[in-house]
């Protein structure tokens, strides 16, 4: 054999193997769950082995090869996981895309990533349909039947394709660390999306960290409710599978139906946005629900208010809640907090780095700063991107300094700990004063008659951006601007106090639960000349 190929079957880094050996060591445990119309249904690590094999042989079938891309349009499913990882085992390059892409931004996304096949669920399949002739460089159209809508041409029905291939084990594929393994696209909230290299060595070695500090145990029962598509969700599935854990598909968030998961499945490690947490606490059925297994309660993108952290502690017990960080480009997480470690600590604390992440604070001279100055949170580790496809020139910036540029600003706090402070483009300069958007949210939502808010800076003749905080009061309570502007009173500072509130029915959101807070500067640009 030759030499070089003995070596990559021996020491190969690569994440199609992660189901494949845990399969050998946990062959009949459930490695996934999933309910369809009440029905319960689940795949064994033996049997979702063997499906991810078929799939890899079916793709083969369609003169696929390795290092081709396939896009994905996709929610929650057992037939999207064995799509993900069946895709990771031949070696070919997953572009997952989020199922609420206008279809100007996805004809961009599969040009410009050149997908040759594209997946997608039944259910969306009416829309595309209408648009093949926008996507020349696609050959071959997957439809996973996750409604039971029949599969039309030139759409080709999973369980069709996979039906007939040999689901026996596949390793006749060379696969290197460095190969790049999926193109996710940042969600472009203020130019064009940009593809995100991610390699087999990002993955890997992201998985395998994130067992040692976040609760993720062998035996486990996780949930999987927000988007697979997205990273965040994705590294902790990822990392559910390499340590023989289940793990409970949803296709969307409910509140009810969460809770009843974790009664029924026995849910040990749940992963929620701030809000939702919130809309579980505000649930009816949660006084009736047994939430004893749980044993670890993860949020991430947006702090959590105090007052939902509050509530939370007090209703589910001996349960351990984690704030975990990071990004596209740095392959999630980075860096993670509890808020037990330091009980009377304020602020949107980000804690420590996790074991493959270096962090620190740095000027724009590529100055590493002491605790307490404030600069950009940047980073070093294996899970940082390989680089941006097609895009050198955005490549280098991120690079420089021989660091990874995270476009978050932040600063180490006396006890060592990472503070993010906000994003350098959702500083607000008022007055000449810098006010972090983010310390008035969290002073906003501390309001009980608040649902959500965010807080963007808007052009004004006389303080160049006026504070401007955007507010979905709860249903059914009465709130006015005074009430809103008393209560930052209480603990901001008056330049940081917003000149205004704008009351809205709902936010706009990316599929993850950030606000596109470019939608609403660009709505209320003119607010202030009125």
């Amino acid at each position: 054999m030759d030499p070089k190929l003995a070596q990559n079957l021996i020491q190969r880094v690569a994440v199609g193997d992660i189901i494949r050996r845990s399969a050998g060591r946990s062959p009949e445990r459930e490695a996934l769950v999933e309910y369809r119309e009440g029905q319960r249904t689940s795949l064994t690590y033996r049997q979702l082995d063997a499906m991810c094999s078929g799939f890899t042989r079916a793709l083969r079938g369609l003169g696929l090869c390795k290092g081709d891309r396939v896009a994905s349009i996709c929610l929650n499913s057992t037939e999207f996981v064995i799509s993900v990882y069946g895709l990771a085992r031949g070696g070919f390059v997953m572009v997952p895309l989020n199922p609420g892409l206008s279809p100007p931004e996805l004809a961009y996304i599969l040009s410009h990533s050149e997908v040759k096949a594209l997946i997608i669920d039944d259910c969306f399949t009416p829309v595309l349909e209408k648009r093949l002739d926008q996507f020349p460089n696609v050959h071959s159209y997957i439809s996973l039947p996750v409604s039971g809508r029949p599969a039309k041409a030139p759409f080709i029905d999973f369980k069709e394709l996979v039906a007939g291939s040999d689901t026996s084990g596949i390793e006749d594929v060379i696969i290197w660390d460095r190969d790049i393994v999926q193109v996710m696209y940042t969600s472009g909230t203020t130019a064009l999306p940009k593809g995100v290299l991610i390699s087999n060595l990002n993955i890997y070695m992201t998985a395998l960290q994130n067992t040692l500090d976040l609760g993720i145990k062998p035996g486990g029962v996780l949930t999987a409710m927000m988007p697979i598509f997205h990273c965040a969700q994705h590294t902790l599935l990822t990392t559910a599978l390499l340590v023989c854990s289940t793990t409970v598909l949803m296709r969307g968030f409910d509140p009810a139906n969460v809770l009843k998961m974790i009664q029924d499945e026995g849910i040990t490690w749940l992963f929620a946005l701030p809000m939702m947490y919130r809309y579980m606490l505000d649930c009816p059925d949660i006084e009736s629900c047994d939430l004893a297994s749980l044993e670890v309660c993860l949020y991430a993108m947006t702090p959590m208010d105090r007052r939902t952290l509050e509530d939370a502690k007090k209703r589910i017990k001996d349960v351990t809640f984690f704030l975990a960080t990071g990004q596209t480009e740095a392959y999630p997480g980075t860096n993670f907090y509890s808020p037990g470690w330091y009980p009377e600590k304020e602020g949107n604390v980000w804690g420590k780095s996790l074991p493959n992440y270096d962090t620190a604070v740095m000027d724009d001279n590529g100055r590493l700063l002491p605790p307490g100055e404030v600069g950009e949170i940047v980073w070093r580790g294996p899970g940082v991107m390989e680089g941006y496809l097609k895009d050198e020139e955005s490549t280098a910036q991120a690079r420089r300094f021989g660091w990874h540029h995270s476009g978050d600003q932040g600063f180490v706090d006396q006890d060592g700990m990472l503070v993010f402070v906000d994003r350098k483009k959702d500083m607000i300069k008022t007055g000449g004063e810098n006010v972090p958007s983010i310390k008035v949210e969290m002073s906003i939502l501390a309001d009980p008659r608040v649902e959500a808010a965010a807080v963007v800076g808007l052009p004004h003749r006389h303080w160049a951006e006026a504070v401007t905080a955007v507010v979905v009061p709860k249903k059914g309570v009465s709130l006015t601007e005074e009430e809103v502007i008393s209560w930052c009173k209480r603990e901001l500072g008056g330049f940081q106090i917003p000149k205004s509130v704008i009351f809205v029915e709902n936010l706009p959101r990316t599929s993850t639960g950030k606000v596109r807070k470019n939608e609403l500067r660009e709505k209320f640009i003119n607010w202030y000349e009125k």
